[in-house]
């Protein structure tokens, strides 16, 4: 099985949600974070992150499509 590590760039996110309302399979999600409680988290505005489920995530790159700030890069290995 392949894995699937899907990052995105807390620098360059802005929040839009268009990789969270894209996704087929909802594994993005944009909300309040606690970075302690969190495994993976990307920090953008108001404290709010995109956390992806990298267990739900299956790949397809729809969300790299989708992003205007080409903030996320999808990786396997």
């Amino acid at each position: 099985m392949t894995a699937i590590a899907l990052d995105i760039q807390g620098r360059i996110c802005t929040g839009c949600n268009n990789c969270v309302v894209a996704c087929p399979v909802n594994a993005l999600e944009l909300t309040v974070i606690n970075p302690v409680t969190r495994k993976k988290t990307y920090n953008v505005l108001n404290g709010k992150a995109v956390v992806v489920d990298e267990d739900v995530c299956n790949g397809c790159g729809i969300c790299l499509m989708v992003c205007p700030q080409r903030a996320i890069t999808l990786t396997t290995e």
